[in-house]
Formats: structure tokens, sequence, C-alpha cells
């Protein structure tokens, strides 16, 4: 059977082999989705689920939310960490001060004021870009911990800054152990993720694409780079905002601005550097690298009998090679390794 397309002849079996790979993308989510669900909290240690899964997938989502400011938008940003300080905070703020506030509807609040923040300090992408536009999101960054350090109404009057997160109880239920607290965490992102993902496929998506390629001749063309530009800032910190609060309850247990600092930041831009810039899978990707790089290497420094003053500084040096190697080798990061791996297997053992 032939099917014609835009004036060319497409045979049956070219249009299966389309299909075809979206079917296996399909069956592959799905597994990873049982795996995740089934087979980690029931076969994962403790340990492994509260000091690995969890902040893999809180980062994760943080990532995500700087890929689409800065991979998707175009805007180069250095205040992640104090965005989802925000979070974090006004999610704190919230339950204590307004007693009977459903945990996951402070989340979504503090989201909401971490993008309300970001949109603030968002103005500037207007008149500047680049390495410009991060000086100023750095700004952020010092701004925010300032402020959570010197109004204390922020921090619950606190004399040293550090306050204890509340119980995450929903509908009477309290996640306490690691493996509720890993699939509640799991539940989020995932969420999160399907919407960003169906977000990216739209004409919003295609507006912050065009913006990011360039804003001239996305202006020429109908897309407002005003309101594309300050509507990934909101977007970009609500996401940061939640991986924030769940930062917090989830994996710390406490609320304290240091946990918030610029290495944060910058550990959340090497996620997306790594992983795949513009990518959603270059997100999570990264963000497993950044989590299981200082383990491997922590291994790697005692079963070599390494100098401590060696082994302290390896994981530094090991992160600079890298981001130059990706930088110079394969921009599109690891996304795009996995994306080469699968088509050759796809075409193996028969390449022709």
């Amino acid at each position: 059977m032939i099917y014609r397309e835009a004036g060319q002849f497409k045979t049956s079996y070219q249009a299966d082999n389309q299909i075809f790979p979206i079917r296996q993308d399909r069956i592959a989510l799905a597994a990873t989705l049982a795996v995740a669900l089934l087979a980690l909290p029931l076969l994962a240690s403790p340990y492994t689920l509260s000091a690995i899964m969890i902040p893999f997938l809180i980062f994760a989502l943080a990532a995500l939310g700087l890929n689409i400011l800065t991979g998707y938008c175009g805007q180069l940003s250095l205040g992640s960490a104090a965005f989802m300080a925000v979070g974090a905070f006004a999610s704190y703020n919230f339950v204590a001060r307004m007693p009977g506030m459903p945990i996951l509807l402070a989340f979504v609040l503090g989201g909401l004021c971490a993008a309300m923040v970001g949109i603030a300090f968002g103005l500037p992408s207007l008149r500047i870009r680049g390495f410009y536009l991060a000086a100023s999101t750095l700004a952020t960054q010092f701004f925010v911990v300032w402020c959570l350090t010197k109004i204390p109404y922020l921090t619950n009057y606190s004399s040293s800054g550090v306050i204890t997160a509340q119980k995450i109880t929903i509908l009477g239920y309290r996640f306490d152990s690691p493996a509720s607290k890993y699939l509640l965490v799991l539940a989020i992102v995932a969420t999160m993720a399907l919407l960003a993902k169906n977000m990216i496929r739209s004409n919003v998506g295609r507006s912050w694409m065009a913006v990011r390629d360039m804003d001239m001749a996305a202006e020429v063309i109908g897309f407002r780079p005003m309101r594309t530009k300050l509507l990934a800032f909101a977007v970009s910190s609500f996401y940061c905002g939640v991986a924030g609060a769940l930062y917090a309850y989830a994996y710390l247990g406490t609320v304290e601005p240091e946990a918030y600092n610029l290495d944060l930041s910058f550990r959340i831009l090497f996620m997306i550097i790594i992983g795949g810039v513009g990518s959603i899978l270059g997100s999570f990707l990264g963000a497993a690298f950044i989590v299981l790089l200082p383990i491997f290497l922590n291994i790697l420094a005692h079963a070599l009998s390494l100098p401590t003053n060696v082994a302290s500084n390896l994981e530094l040096m090991v992160f600079g090679a890298l981001i130059i190697f990706f930088l110079i080798v394969e921009p599109h990061g690891l996304a795009r390794l996995w994306q080469i791996g699968k088509e050759k297997l796809r075409l193996w053992p028969f390449p022709h």
C-alpha cells in the first residue's frame, strides 16, 4: 500500500517504521514506571530511597524547571536555588499560619509564590540577555537568601534560622517512611513532567522556542517576547518552587536558607548541561548523573586509596572536565547520546 504526502510517495513499510519507534517508547515508558512504582519500593533499601532516589527526583524536577527557562526559552538563569527557597519557606508559612491547610495545596501555593518572584526578577530579561541576564538572576540568589536570614517572620522567629518542616499528611495518612515519601515525590514529579511535555508541544512551547532562536523574528510572526519570557520565568520558577518544597519536606526534613545556596544553583545548571539543554529526558539523565557521580567517586577514591586532599577535590575536577567535554563534543548532552544509542540498536544487526 502506498501513501501520498506533500507530493511524495511513502510505502506502508516506511509508515510502519515511523510508528514502531513511538510504540517502543511507550512500552519503555510503561516498563520504567512499573519498575519505579513496584520494584523499587519493595526491593530498594530505605537508605537507597531516602538518600538517592528522592533527591534524584527532586533535582530532576528543579532541572526541568531550569530547562524550560534556559533550554526552551533561551534565558540563562543562576537563581534556581533561590526560587526553590521561596517555594520551601512559602509552603512552610502557609501550613504554619493557616491551620488545616492541605500540604499539597501548600506546595502549589509555594510554587505560585516562587512564580511571582520569578516574574519580578525576570523583568530585566526584556532588556538584557546572555551573561548580563545571568548576572541579574544571580542577584536573585543573594537577595532571597538575605531576606530569609534577615526577616524573622519568614523563619517563624527561629533564633538559628533552621526550622523543622511539618509532617506530610494527606487525607489522614502520614508519609513518614522512605517508601511512602518516595512514592509521593514520584507521583508529583511524574505529573509535572507530563504537564511540561504537553506544554512544550503546545503553542506556548513553540513561542518559547521561537524567542530562543530569534526573538525579533518571533515578534514579527506574532509572538510577544515580553509575555513569552515572563511566562517562561513564571513556569520555571513554579517548578523550582515545588521542587524546593519537596526538598525541604521529603528529603531534608528542615527548612533553612543555607540549604539553598549558590552551589545548589550551579549543580542544577550542571544537570541540564550534562543531561541535555532543551530536553525533558535530559533533565532526568543529568539529575541521575549528578546524584550518582559523587557516590561512584567516593567508592573509587577508597578503592584506589587516594590521598584525602585529592579525594576531596576529585568531584570538582571531574565535574569541570565533564562540562568542558559535553560543551565541546556533545552540546546536547546525555539525552542526545541516548537517542543515538537507541537509533543504532533499532538498526542492529542490519545497519542498512
